[in-house]
């Protein structure tokens, strides 16, 4: 087992972010920590159908963090939203673990369809400020997205993507 499974949640995030040091500085001021939380309450809520309670929980929590998780997303373990502002992530996104994401990133849906329509993140993939990830795709496992990138197409695992169209580099 690594050793990035075996880290808690704080120590994840300050492996990840060079201005962290210590705990209780990410417990008090870091707003994806307290959406995240207020995530969890607002998932648990969903899943015991009390749809109402969940989503004034989102709303408050968007109110306060400036970031709208969705009460049905499904999130992995680990994830870090730094900085956080205007990331939105989606009713039917699925989220793995020890993902980061930056500010103003759309994990979002194209069309009105029902069902799945928004992606499927893998586990320890990086997502840079801007970067609109839409529709039901599939961003593969250890994926790097740069900034202000528009991906509308499946990711392979372990590749790096990056401008309007999503291209490989």
């Amino acid at each position: 087992m690594s050793k990035v499974k075996k880290e808690g949640y704080f120590a994840s995030i300050k492996r990840r972010d060079p201005a962290a040091r210590n705990a209780f500085q990410i417990f008090m001021f870091y707003p994806g920590i307290h959406a995240m939380f207020c995530y969890r309450i607002a998932h648990f809520f969903w899943k015991i159908h009390f749809r109402l309670i969940a989503e004034c929980i989102s709303y408050w929590a968007r109110h306060h963090t400036g970031i709208e998780i969705h009460p049905a997303a499904t999130i992995g373990k680990r994830l870090f939203i730094d900085h956080g502002m205007a990331t939105v992530i989606g009713e039917t996104a699925i989220i793995g673990d020890n993902v980061t994401i930056y500010h103003d990133v759309t994990l979002g849906g194209r069309g009105f369809a029902h069902g799945k329509r928004h992606p499927t993140v893998g586990n320890n993939v990086i997502i840079g400020t801007g970067a609109k990830i839409l529709g039901n795709i599939t961003i593969g496992n250890d994926a790097k997205i740069g900034a202000n990138a528009m991906v509308l197409h499946d990711v392979e695992a372990n590749a790096v993507i990056y401008g309007i169209v999503g291209e490989k580099q």
